[in-house]
């Protein structure tokens, strides 16, 4: 089956290029998507179309995220995470020229769904982190993770405020397409991990596998199956909020400027969030530390829904919700290395991420849904809820362990 393969030693000192500029990416690539909610209602004003309209955009833009990430990733795997990053920024830039150009559901289905989701896919957090593992030491992973989490929230925190102002400044369309100039600079970030590839002088791992292989081995690893399962729910959890929470602000009678703060506030916190998840997985057991995150999350929704909501509860929601938003990734992909190491982090990474953006999609589609169906939103979120204690009861049996092929090799 699989061949031994001398372990490549990987330096204790931490590379702070590749680390800065893959921070730097997972900023840029998770900053406009995290801000989309804010160009639906003067999108809809505009255009005439309903919110099922922009929340089926929002769900295609998560499900080809999804979809391309382990494919993605793979490629990454194999030919080198640098050009991959590339063609994130130039596809990314497109998707958001063609989704301010839209004159048509389809055109922005395609555009702001599935180029943009391929964008992403192409430079998300798998992709990043992967590279990442195998440049830094085992023990230092869940920090340096935590570090590529943090990044991406802190993109959150800037482009909450940057889109709406931009938004009010100039309008929706310019808005966006500033945006997607600025996607062309994750081409130029990339650089420093151009050759970060198995097939190249950045391989660590301890045997060599086929696609196949791997493929063969984490589908018929029962605590593999349950990381995917649980991560959907978090998918379905803050892809709703992310699409719908400034729509939702507005049809509760709170100013608008509320929901730029709210979600400010869940980027920034989420920086603090992902740094903590970090070094908390590195002393603690990640399946169990992951179980009390969603249960954190469905006892917050909770309290949100049942208490009266003013400006003051939407702030401390977005505030608590900001420290539970993100902190379930580090985690996620430290399992995954931990049980396969990162001959395929990419691929593998990326399959448990499909299903948290299958989660993704369901979240955004049926939050519009739903809406133009009941009027409300309130059915999503209490879905979420009791998701939120489905993943934790499957995150309690996994084990925190290597494959046997692995036991007693280097990670």
């Amino acid at each position: 089956m699989s061949q031994s393969a001398p372990a490549q030693s990987v330096p204790s000192r931490l590379p702070w290029l590749i680390i800065i500029c893959g921070c730097l990416i997972a900023l840029l690539t998770f900053g406009p998507r995290s801000a989309m909610g804010f160009f639906q209602l003067p999108m809809l004003a505009e255009k005439g179309w309903d919110r099922t309209t922009f929340g089926l955009a929002m769900a295609f833009q998560n499900l080809a995220w999804g979809l391309g990430t382990p494919i993605f990733g793979a490629l990454a795997d194999k030919y080198g995470t640098g050009k991959v990053l590339a063609l994130s920024g130039v596809m990314y830039a497109a998707g958001l020229v063609l989704m301010a150009n839209a004159d048509s559901a389809t055109m922005l289905h395609i555009g702001g769904g599935v180029l943009v989701g391929l964008g992403i896919a192409s430079g998300s957090f798998g992709i990043v982190l992967a590279a990442f593992a195998r440049n830094v030491a085992p023990e230092r992973r869940s920090f340096v993770f935590g570090l590529g989490t943090a990044a991406g929230s802190a993109g959150m925190f800037l482009f909450a405020p940057l889109s709406q102002g931009l938004i009010s400044a100039y309008g929706w369309y310019d808005a966006l397409l500033v945006m997607s100039a600025m996607m062309l600079i994750v081409p130029l970030l990339a650089i420093p991990l151009r050759g970060n590839a198995t097939s190249g002088n950045g391989g660590q791992a301890a045997y060599r596998q086929t696609v196949a292989e791997a493929l063969r081995e984490a589908l018929g690893h029962r605590s593999y199956l349950l990381l995917t399962s649980g991560f959907f729910v978090c998918g379905f959890q803050v892809a709703f909020i992310t699409a719908h929470f400034p729509a939702y602000i507005s049809d509760i009678g709170i100013e608008a400027r509320y929901a730029v703060i709210a979600l400010a506030l869940i980027g920034f916190f989420n920086i603090i969030g992902s740094l903590a998840a970090g070094v908390i997985g590195q002393h603690y057991s990640k399946p169990m530390f992951l179980a009390w995150i969603y249960i954190g999350r469905s006892m917050l929704v909770t309290a949100f829904l049942l208490l009266p909501q003013t400006p003051s509860t939407v702030i401390l929601f977005a505030v608590l919700m900001g420290l539970l938003w993100l902190s379930t990734v580090p985690p996620t992909n430290s399992l995954v290395a931990i049980m396969f190491g990162t001959s395929h982090l990419g691929l593998l990474g990326g399959i448990v991420f499909f299903s948290h953006q299958i989660g993704s999609f369901l979240g955004v589609w049926l939050g519009g849904y739903l809406y133009d169906l009941l009027g409300t939103y309130d059915p999503v979120w209490w879905m979420g809820v009791v998701l939120g204690l489905f993943a934790a009861l499957v995150h309690w049996p996994i084990r925190e362990r290597p494959v046997a092929r692995l036991a007693g090799s280097p990670a």
